[in-house]
């Protein structure tokens, strides 16, 4: 059984034309590395709060997320504690708008130990300095009498990330953990968040818009857009072999994270802007962006997610790219068939 499981879940919001959440099926297993890769706006961090049992407030809800078989949809509060305090956290994309500004990073480290789980100051101090040694951080003890604005903000996410272990958890759900960060703290929260999975034997989600670092450090890869899952497939055959144009689009506008031998390939951007939640489309949601988009097919119903060797692939012209992606001659863009509606 997966530790993580996503099976049909859709999250839609009163007044939108689309669901936030569209039918979602996602597994993360134990010791696994799994990124959920996509643009702003395309239902990634919501994924991710799901598995918390935080949902958006009046959302309606379909299908289920469990977390080491709980069903966080209509949970109780004493099923979802449980997953919050001993199963699976989350590692936020802005430190500083994750930690009290005016309390001690102490007391941010110890307060779940201290008021869930019963522990005595003193053990969870202990506890708090062991976590702060494991994540990097040199002079453990000083830093937890400190304030968050006394830190840079790569030593508060490696704060972040001992606070998310506090409780040994099973699952870590990261939330785009590297975003406010320059490169090279980048690459060194990564290689902790990598050691500490591997040490620890965890399932670990990481929520990117960047798929270079996602292939990186991932072992499989779920691509979306407008909320939706497009393409999934292990990391090594998504890279060689694309099946979805959006995924092809994504890794052709991405900057590779080593440098080629010769001179650097030209970007190509995607065309056009994602569907924003009061957009709405009656076939592919990536039509009106998509250069190989077939007119009276793909603008007519959504394509199902279905098996393409190891790989599921939401399209109707997933074999003719796998077959020729270099040499398969587009053809006329569908005109956008997008709907707007007031909320």
């Amino acid at each position: 059984m997966a530790l993580l499981e996503y099976e049909a879940l859709s999250i839609a919001l009163p007044g939108m034309a689309r669901p936030v959440l569209d039918g979602i099926d996602l597994t993360v297993s134990a010791g696994e590395v799994v990124a959920l890769v996509g643009e702003s706006g395309s239902g990634k961090s919501v994924t991710a709060r799901a598995a918390l049992g935080l949902f958006p407030a009046g959302a309606r809800l379909e299908g289920q997320v469990r977390v080491d078989g709980t069903d966080l949809v209509g949970a109780e509060a004493t099923g979802l504690r449980t997953v919050r305090t001993a199963k699976a956290s989350m590692i936020f994309q802005d430190p500083r708008a994750g930690i009290n500004p005016v309390r001690r990073i102490g007391d941010f480290l110890t307060e779940s130990l201290r008021v869930s789980h019963g522990w005595a100051k003193d053990r969870a101090n202990a506890r708090a300095v062991e976590l702060l040694t494991a994540v990097g951080l040199p002079d453990p003890a000083r830093h937890l009498n400190q304030y968050p604005h006394e830190l840079s903000g790569g030593m508060l996410q490696r704060v972040m990330i001992a606070g998310a272990l506090t409780a040994e958890p099973r699952l870590l759900l990261c939330d785009e953990p590297t975003t406010a960060l320059d490169v090279s703290t980048q690459a060194e929260i990564m290689a902790i968040l990598g050691r500490l999975q591997r040490e620890r034997d965890l399932g670990l989600l990481l929520i990117t818009h960047d798929i270079e670092l996602a292939a990186a450090a991932c072992d499989r890869i779920y691509v979306m857009y407008a909320g939706r899952i497009v393409e999934t497939a292990p990391t090594a055959e998504l890279f060689a072999a694309p099946r979805h144009p959006y995924t092809a689009g994504l890794l052709g506008s991405s900057p590779p994270l080593s440098a080629p031998d010769g001179p650097p390939a030209r970007l190509t951007p995607i065309p056009g802007a994602p569907m924003g939640l009061l957009d709405s489309a009656s076939g592919c949601s990536f039509t009106a962006r998509c250069r190989f988009a077939r007119p009276g097919v793909c603008d007519q119903s959504p394509p199902p997610l279905e098996q393409h060797g190891t790989a599921l692939v939401a399209c109707y012209r997933a074999d003719d790219l796998t077959d020729a992606p270099a040499t398969l001659a587009p053809t006329a863009t569908v005109p956008n068939s997008t709907n707007r509606e007031d909320s």
